[in-house]
């Protein structure tokens, strides 16, 4: 469905923040892509979905292919009618319309044959919370909240693909289970192909059929979820995991350095 064939990204013509990614996101798949601040993982999604050429920066090498057709030439908008709908970092919602207000403005990339009230009662099935701020200014609303409406815009366009820029920053851990369960449901019962991008590498993984790991703008891991679970250095670095499955307190240490075999 989606392939990333060794894309480089630059800003300004300067700035390289992607430096030959390549990756695949399979019809149905849920794929988790991790790293930390820096990693390239908010770039990748913006050079998906049109938005980095709103930021300067543009896909200088490499291509990205959807459904058969290269994508990283073409406008924002024109990637999001194909059906691949980005829910950005932040909880982006418009704070001054209502929740439901909110909700219908996913609808309108489908013209005026998009099934409204049966698509509001469906995310409603998904988020039953959303039924309690639907006429609530969505600014006022929890940030558990405003990260359902996001993804809930997202899903009354029907996107094919739809990628979650870190959903669970900034969330308490019942929320957090909350809208995992959520991602996870929408993959098995629509059928939607979702592009996860987390810093929460445990909860990624527990989702995820594959995962990727950036680091400075690179793969250096790509490996079946179960797989990168049991990678000792994912443990150690991303799951805050020593090698004999314990907690790592670096206070324990009087010297440390990092070291990751990929590096």
């Amino acid at each position: 469905m989606l392939t990333l064939n060794s894309v480089e990204v630059t800003y300004s013509n300067v700035i390289v923040a992607l430096r030959g990614i390549s990756l695949k996101v399979p019809e149905g798949g849920l794929i988790a892509a991790l790293g930390s601040n820096g990693a390239g993982k908010s770039t990748t999604l913006k050079a998906i979905s049109g938005l980095i050429s709103v930021e300067l920066g543009k896909v200088s090498h490499g291509s990205i292919e959807f459904d058969g057709q290269r994508i990283d030439r073409l406008a924002p908008e024109v990637i999001a009618k194909m059906g691949i709908l980005q829910v950005l970092e932040g909880r982006q919602v418009l704070p001054h319309l209502t929740g439901e207000e909110n909700l219908k403005l996913g609808s309108y990339i489908l013209g005026t044959a998009a099934p409204v009230k049966r698509d509001l009662d469906r995310i409603y099935g998904y988020f039953p919370r959303l039924k309690y701020v639907r006429h609530k200014a969505s600014g006022y609303c929890s940030g558990g909240e405003q990260q359902m409406l996001v993804m809930g815009r997202a899903m009354m366009g029907h996107p094919k693909l739809m990628m979650l820029d870190e959903p669970s920053l900034g969330l308490s851990p019942l929320m957090c289970r909350e809208i995992f369960d959520t991602i996870k449901r929408v993959n098995q019962e629509e059928k939607t192909s979702i592009l996860l991008v987390e810093q929460n590498a445990a909860a990624a993984l527990s989702l995820a059929h594959h995962g990727y790991v950036l680091e400075n703008g690179r793969v250096v891991l790509d490996e079946p979820a179960e797989k990168l679970q049991q990678n000792e250095d994912v443990k150690e670095f991303y799951l805050g995991l020593s090698q004999v499955g314990k907690r790592k307190s670096y206070r324990e240490v009087k010297h440390y350095k990092r070291r990751k075999r990929w590096l």
